[in-house]
Order: C-alpha cells, then structure tokens, then sequence
C-alpha cells in the first residue's frame, strides 16, 4: 500500500524545491505512521475513473494531515466542523483522530465524490462520528450560530473548500469556536503564487492570489487569533483562538 500511496502524492503538492526532498519526509516520517485506511483512501482517489490527476491532488495532503492529526490531540477535539470534504481524506483523518462520542459537522456542495471515498470510512468503523451536510457552508454557519448552545462548543475547524468566502467563514467560526480551539485553512499559498509579480502569474490564477494575499493580511491583524503559517501542502494557515 505504501507504493500506491507514493504514486499518488507524485508530483508534491508542497513548495519544497527538491522533490526528492518531499519524497524524504513522507517515506521517512509520513509513511509509517499514516493509517491503512487513510493509505486506501488516497489510492480510492487516485484511482477513481471520474476522477482527473488535478482532481485527485485535491485531497489533503499526508504530510498536512500528519499535522492534523497532532493539532487535533493537542487540543483534545471532540466536536469540529469541516468545510470542503471532497473525498474524505481529512474527514476520516478527523475521524479516526477524535474519541468514539465525537462528532463532525461536514459540509460540501457536492455528495458524489463524498460517496467515493465513503466505503473506505465506512470500513474504519468511524461514519457514525459524520454528520455530512450537502449545502453551501454559509448557511450551515450561520444555522450553527442561531443555536446559543454552540457558542464556544467546537473545539477544532477544517476549511478546504469555496477561497471566495474563507474570511466570512473566519468570521462566523469565531463564536461557535472555543477560546483555545483552533481553524486550519488549506491552500493559503495558492501555488506559491502570492509571492509572484502580478505579471508572471497566469490569468487563471490571479483571482485566487489575491484572495490569498489579503486573507493573510486580515489573519496577521486579526487580534482575536494566534497564527501560524506553514508552508505544508499548498500552504496552511492555523489559527488559535485567544479571546
């Protein structure tokens, strides 16, 4: 299974440089410890015959998931939330990582690909612990917020998913997000473009590097956040909250 998994993280979806070097931390610090059923996950998506390679390489990537995976025991998360599912890499990541009576809110526009990776989840014994809400996240916040029994109830946020609307997401995981407890957004980085001129960024990509660049700018003046920016995957950006 570890061939397959190589197979399927190649080309690196990280900035290192060297791929060789990439190759390195999954094989030597990834690998080993990366759950079977995360492995089988990532071979269901690579595999898929719906799927295109750049679909694919959607997923989180292993060594973002690694990270994950402490974050979530270090805060000792019990009840999160995720915005984007795709095909359930980081879900099940999730799943696997908090207790048995933990629960996830996990919400995404399209349930097909869900369902792709749906019988992997389903065999690590843990879909009891997913709530899957095929919907716009927006509105699934907002419901979220309309209910004072979850102010300061969720211990842990993923948001992967719709780059247009990270900071109004920010903005409502706040509240339901207890002080200590902290939001992971993917693809901070967009491709390492955000440190590109303008000029040399292709057309299709400028939108998203702009959103990326005053997303940044907003989370390092936001004073209600502890941040860290690490350049894993295609750039996550992790946020404690501290008031």
């Amino acid at each position: 299974m570890e061939q397959n998994a190589k197979k399927v993280t190649s080309p690196s979806k990280g900035l290192l440089q060297s791929e060789d070097l990439y190759q390195y931390i999954l094989e030597t610090s990834v690998y080993p410890r990366e759950p079977d059923f995360l492995k089988e996950l990532w071979h269901v998506t690579a595999s898929h015959p719906s799927l295109s390679t750049s679909m694919a390489m959607m997923a989180t990537a292993p060594d973002a998931g690694q990270l994950m995976a402490m974050l979530l025991n270090l805060v000792n998360a019990k009840k999160t939330v995720e915005v984007g599912v795709f095909t359930g890499y980081s879900l099940l990541l999730t799943a696997l990582t908090i207790p048995e009576d933990g629960k996830i809110i996990a919400v995404d526009v399209n349930r097909e690909t869900f369902e792709i990776g749906l019988p992997v989840i389903k065999k690590a014994g843990v879909a009891n612990k997913i709530d899957l809400i095929e919907s716009e996240a927006l509105p699934v916040l907002d419901q979220l917020l309309q209910n004072p029994e979850n102010e300061g109830s969720f211990d842990f946020a993923f948001i992967d998913a719709d780059s247009v609307n990270y900071w109004n997401y920010h903005e409502r995981l706040m509240k339901p997000l207890k002080v200590g407890g902290l939001v992971v957004y993917d693809n901070t980085l967009w491709k390492g473009t955000v440190a590109i001129p303008d000029a040399l960024v292709p057309e299709f990509w400028k939108q998203e590097r702009e959103l990326a660049i005053e997303l940044n700018k907003s989370f390092a003046a936001d004073p209600r956040i502890q941040i860290s920016h690490a350049s894993l995957g295609d750039g996550i950006t992790i946020c404690r909250r501290i008031y």
